[in-house]
């Protein structure tokens, strides 16, 4: 079995994060998403999440590309990469959070996950902050 992580918030799934799955999964035969907490994208963010962490876990959960959804760790945001031991961890284009350590923690966990950016898709189109404005633009 190969094994495939993502991260993300995942506030607002739209046809971009569909393929970002997609992407991942074809790169193994088991996609394990991790959902990042209320507190840290809001920290990360700036901004209030439209869906609490346990409504964005859920609908995760019954995504047929998604094999296993789980919650990152609140305080050690690597823990979760040591006990699910990814073959590979996807990023996606955008990614820039939590990254510059992530090498370094795959060798402290003595791992050979491989770390691979993604394709955007219609990043104009698809993506949550254009998404967002729109929605408020709407409201």
């Amino acid at each position: 079995m190969k094994k495939i992580m993502i991260f993300g918030t995942f506030d607002i799934v739209h046809l971009g994060h569909i393929n970002l799955f997609r992407q991942a999964k074809k790169l193994g035969n088991y996609l394990v998403v991790v959902v990042a907490r209320d507190k840290t994208s809001e920290s990360i963010k700036k901004k209030k999440l439209i869906h609490n962490e346990k409504n964005r876990l859920e609908f995760l959960q019954n995504l047929k590309l998604i094999d296993k959804a789980i919650f990152g760790n609140k305080i050690n945001y690597y823990k979760v990469i040591k006990i699910e031991k990814p073959d590979i961890i996807a990023l996606g284009y955008d990614q820039q959070h939590f990254i510059d350590k992530l090498e370094n923690k795959i060798k402290e966990f003595k791992l050979t996950t491989k770390v691979i950016r993604l394709k955007s898709y219609k990043p104009e189109q698809y993506k949550s902050g254009n998404i967002r404005k729109k929605l408020s633009k709407m409201l």
